[in-house]
């Protein structure tokens, strides 16, 4: 069974114990992606946003053969609680599954695609989505190691990921992309 993992943030150049097997692939499915989860670092890290414009996200192959555990995986990684029915996406993929992630998997001679299905966050209300303008007086308020935390997030997420919060946030803030 050949596995894949997308991505659009940290889990890209931090895999951690996620058994990525080569490099990350630029041409993956467009997904609605934001800059729209703070997280515990005080970075707003990416998340999928059903209100965002979609971009093309990446993806790798893991080294596994078994879809169930490439997901314990992706929780182990993410730090997802094994309680937490939500966290990881996952799709199954065969000859009669329906949709474009499926025939974007298809194409690619993919059996499943797994993923990071954590909400947006703003504060500590999940589900809630700041406004660019809130996102934007969030980081202006980090100090120390946290600003400096998320500024390199942001910096390195890759540059396909380029959704109108990061172009506000570097425009405002003064961050080259």
């Amino acid at each position: 069974m050949k596995i894949a993992c997308l991505g659009w943030g940290s889990l890209i150049w931090k895999p951690g114990d996620l058994p990525v097997e080569g490099n990350w692939h630029q041409d993956g499915p467009q997904l609605p992606i934001e800059f729209s989860r703070t997280s515990d670092g005080g970075e707003l890290a990416t998340a999928i946003c059903i209100n965002a414009p979609a971009v093309p996200v990446l993806w790798a192959r893991l080294a596994t053969e078994d879809l169930g555990e490439a997901c314990v995986l992706l929780r182990k990684r993410e730090g997802i609680p094994d309680e937490r029915v939500d966290g990881v996406g996952i799709l199954p993929v065969t000859p009669q599954t329906p949709g474009v992630l499926a025939d974007w998997a298809r194409e690619r001679e993919l059996d499943g695609v797994i993923w990071t299905a954590l909400p947006p966050k703003f504060g500590h209300v999940e589900g809630l989505i700041p406004t660019v303008a809130q996102a934007i007086d969030h980081l202006q308020q980090l100090r120390g190691e946290e600003a400096v935390h998320a500024r390199a997030y942001i910096m390195q997420v890759p540059v396909q990921i380029d959704t109108p919060y990061r172009r506000a946030i570097c425009a405002r803030l003064g961050w080259d992309q």
